[in-house]
């Protein structure tokens, strides 16, 4: 049996990423959001074993010894990681609770959406934790001075790799999602 897309025009629109999947690649609208789906969950098992070792390093460093003799900023530092650290664990491991509990509704498309969405969010608050972590251990290694110029241009790199080139890539492509 060979499944076939409604022509342009028939009584129910179709998405023109769908009629491009359907060509390119023999794909019907729903592998397209079951493959969508799988990729999301690859990319967020990448990102949450690095926050999991961010949180590893932030939840053991508060029961060392040293850890009463750091300054404000050291300390805020710390707490900020932490809290960025946790909300973007929770940001990241949200795409599987919320399949839990829309499965077998037929929201899939949705589940992607807003999933990508909680991704995407996770992601920023990583670098922002990493940011904040990188800060505190700077501190106290080289100064103030110093932590802050190296972690701004750690984040900038961060951010180039992150956003700053899938954005231009994605702008060079401007009217094709493909």
């Amino acid at each position: 049996m060979t499944t076939t897309l409604p022509p342009q025009g028939a009584h129910e629109a179709v998405d023109p990423q769908d009629r491009w999947n359907f060509i390119a690649r023999g794909e019907t609208p729903t592998q397209r959001v079951d493959r969508n789906f799988a990729e999301l969950l690859q990319e967020v098992r990448v990102a949450q074993t690095g926050v999991q070792l961010l949180l590893a390093f932030l939840l053991s460093l508060a029961f060392t010894p040293r850890f009463a003799t750091l300054t404000d900023l050291q300390r805020d530092a710390f707490v900020a990681s932490l809290v960025l650290g946790a909300t973007a664990t929770a940001l990241l491991i949200a795409p599987a609770p919320f399949h839990r509990l829309v499965f077998q509704r037929r929201l899939k498309r949705q589940l992607v959406q807003v999933s990508s969405a909680f991704a995407l969010c996770g992601l920023v608050l990583l670098m922002l934790s990493l940011a904040a972590a990188l800060l505190l251990i700077l501190d106290v290694v080289l100064g103030t001075h110093l932590a802050v110029w190296i972690t701004g241009g750690i984040v900038g790199w961060f951010s180039l790799l992150w956003y700053v080139v899938p954005l231009w890539f994605r702008l060079r492509r401007r009217g094709s999602r493909h």
